[in-house]
């Protein structure tokens, strides 16, 4: 067995470890974590004066659905459909 493959059998269990934990922690966090993405992106918004809005809240809206998906682990399906606000956030059915 090789370095690598030594290395990543000794890090599995403890990356499972981690990723439970992270879930937990998003799924007991996720308003304010939501309001943290919230403010950071006002502020940067802010600071790039509106010039790159459409990609920050695109960014924004990704990292919500990371910790939504993170929290909601356990949860059967795709995943919620609501965010932080409670706003919907059904994807749009696709382009015929």
């Amino acid at each position: 067995m090789g370095f690598l493959d030594n290395l990543k059998a000794r890090l599995g269990p403890a990356k499972e470890k981690v990723g439970d934990k992270v879930g937990d922690l998003a799924h007991q966090h996720g308003g304010k974590i939501g309001q943290g993405l919230d403010k950071a992106a006002r502020t940067v918004d802010e600071k790039t004066k509106g010039k790159y809005s459409d990609k920050i809240q695109s960014g924004t809206r990704k990292a919500k659905d990371t910790v939504d998906r993170l929290g909601h682990k356990d949860a059967p399906g795709p995943g919620p459909t609501t965010g932080f606000d409670g706003t919907d956030r059904t994807p749009p059915p696709p382009a015929h």
